[in-house]
């Protein structure tokens, strides 16, 4: 009789014990599936054993197999004789920790078979709870995590996994970690695992989500995380009574109305799907490349248009909803999809409908809190890292999400022009170009390009305030060559300047806070004019400029660039006060700031922002 087999949980901690049940088993051989190292070889007391997993042990997947009395312990294929599960670290200390998706291993496991498997969907004798005591629920034939596995230790990335069923039962698994893989299908998610995952993105922490379908269920654990419930059907689920935001169905439906796209910036809901016969065509597609000088492509080589990563799209893949702005995509968010969402690269896969779902994938960046979320939209990325470029950009999100993250350094959010004044006002970008014009673009981290939205005759610099104060309105302000300070609507129409006063002599830059107008001058004079004396002209002198060619404010403070390439800082009071360095300029001549970041541009340079550093 062939052994039938499984783990009484599917992680424990280097050192501990784990029990299993194997009926009709006399020998087991345990595999750390990564590497494919026997681990262990030993008798087995049937139909309860206990393997003494040793502190030794690195923290893996491993595969246990059994075999009945004088057979061998196969090692080569999938069945009820073997039983998977994760080994966590003792001490933890890898800053990335990789989420195993037995969850949706264990919603396959016979699907199909009546009152067995949570599949299929509309299927009136699925299952709708199912017990992880019982044998299967491992990986799928095709293997969509083994490749990710294999190439992170390979590339000699430090890491810990950990069971997708620990971040319910033990978040603390994600303490001190400074980034989280969710990789390939991970398809079932309880709101404790999502509260715990998001909430660890927003105090600082980063997630790749180097898969797709991701997070599209919702699903709950009973008997101590022993059983899986999902009714995908809200009618059925008494919880629909208690507690509407519980009920097992998609997490975007109704009563849960809580998008994935919040988490992931994507969703399945807009994504592709080829199976069955269909799968064939996963080795066809490819990925576009839309916002090539963004930091996920450094170092890959490509640009805008150009294709990559052909075979890693599929079998599914997630898509965000966005309209094309002058030729470059931007993520709508009516699906949910964070504002701060940045497309990098696309795929049409609306032909996919004779395959089975047509749609698209979209791979983007964005961020959530404190932290960063990067998602690769597609099943099978793992399968693609031997595409030089699938593999660099994976390198490049896990070495930025392993050091400085969002707040280090400067991200590129739009392509180079010849801007010599920048500021934001109404969601929007101001700029005054080379040539005389004022362009204009949606004040985002997409790479939008800049459309002429009127003149800008002989403006030295343009400001604008957070908040309207009296005579300060919230629009555009500006200095002339001719020394005046002038006013224009912010609209992307050809609207009049409208003179207002006279501005200090020599005066280049321009910032307005708390109810005051700043200004700079080539003398290096900081001066100033309260809102309600506009009107008058009647700038006083305040102190030194500190360098500044260019100033804004963010946050209650001055801000300005020196010729030394260095961003200063100031209180916006109207007494002398000394400027503070803060950071590198990055080459910028002009400063912005637009939702709590500083943004930056100069001529032929690329548009940039980044978050202040901490004091």
């Amino acid at each position: 009789m062939t052994p039938r087999a499984y783990a009484t949980a599917t992680s424990c901690v280097a050192g501990t014990p784990l029990s299993f049940v194997a009926t009709g088993a006399a020998t087991v051989v345990v595999t750390d599936a990564i590497s494919g190292l026997v681990m262990h070889r030993s008798p087995v007391s049937s139909p309860a054993w206990t393997l003494d997993v040793p502190v030794s042990w690195p923290s893996s997947l491993y595969r246990a197999t059994f075999a009945a009395a004088g057979a061998v312990p196969r090692i080569d294929s999938a069945g009820d004789d073997e039983a998977w599960f994760v080994v966590r670290s003792a001490m933890p200390v890898a800053p990335i920790l990789v989420s195993v998706p037995f969850a949706t291993w264990q919603a396959y496991n016979r699907a199909g078979e009546p009152s067995e498997g949570l599949y299929y969907a509309e299927e009136p004798t699925r299952a709708t709870a199912v017990t992880f005591d019982r044998p299967g629920g491992g990986p799928p034939p095709e293997r969509w995590e083994e490749p990710l596995l294999r190439w992170l230790r390979a590339a000699g990335y430090p890491v810990e996994f950990c069971s997708n069923l620990d971040l319910h039962l033990d978040p603390a698994v994600l303490d001190g970690r400074r980034a989280l893989i969710v990789c390939a299908h991970d398809e079932y998610w309880t709101w404790e695992q999502r509260d715990a995952v998001e909430a660890f993105v927003r105090r600082g922490g980063n997630l790749a989500v180097l898969g797709a379908n991701t997070a599209w269920w919702q699903m709950r654990l009973e008997d101590g995380g022993r059983t899986m419930v999902c009714h995908r059907d809200a009618t059925t689920d008494p919880m629909s009574t208690v507690d509407p935001g519980r009920v097992t169905v998609e997490w975007s439906s109704a009563p849960v109305n809580r998008p994935e796209n919040a988490m992931t910036g994507v969703s399945f809901r807009r994504g592709a799907g080829a199976w069955g016969d269909g799968m064939a065509v996963i080795g066809q597609e490819t990925f576009t490349a839309r916002f090539a000088s963004h930091w996920v492509f450094d170092g890959t080589g490509v640009s805008d248009g150009d294709k990559f990563g052909q075979g890693t799209l599929g079998y599914e893949t997630d898509a965000a909803d966005i309209v094309d702005v002058d030729g470059v995509p931007r993520a709508t968010g009516r699906d949910g999809t964070p504002p701060s969402f940045v497309v990098l690269a696309t795929a049409d896969l609306r032909h996919w409908r004779r395959y089975g779902q047509g749609g698209a994938a979209t791979m983007g960046v964005f961020d959530l809190g404190a932290g960063t979320v990067f998602t690769a939209a597609t099943v099978n990325w793992g399968k693609g890292l031997s595409d030089p470029v699938v593999d660099r950009i994976t390198r490049n999100v896990l070495d930025r999400f392993t050091s400085g993250g969002a707040r280090d350094g400067w991200t590129v959010i739009g392509p180079p022009a010849e801007l010599h004044a920048l500021t934001s006002c109404d969601g929007a970008f101001y700029a005054v170009a080379a040539d005389g014009g004022l362009r204009a673009r949606e004040a985002c981290p997409q790479n939008l390009p800049w459309r002429r939205v009127g003149e800008a005759p002989a403006l030295l610099c343009i400001a604008s305030p957070r908040e309207a104060a009296g005579a300060m309105l919230q629009g555009l302000w500006a200095l002339t060559t001719t020394g005046r300070l002038c006013y224009r609507d912010p609209a992307f129409d050809a609207v009049p300047w409208t003179d207002v006063t006279a501005a200090p002599p020599g005066a280049h830059s321009l910032a307005l806070c708390d109810a005051g107008l700043f200004a700079a001058t080539s003398d290096d004079t900081l001066w100033y004019l309260p809102a309600l004396e506009l009107r008058t002209g009647a700038w006083r002198p305040i102190g030194t400029a500190g360098g500044a060619l260019a100033l804004t404010t963010l946050g209650g403070r001055l801000y300005g660039i020196t010729a030394a390439d260095r961003i200063v800082s100031r209180p916006p009071v109207a007494a002398p006060h000394p400027f503070t360095d803060v950071c590198d300029a990055a080459g910028s001549r002009t400063l912005a700031a637009h939702a709590g970041r500083l943004v930056g541009a100069g001529p032929g340079t690329p548009l940039r922002h980044r978050l202040p550093p901490l004091s």
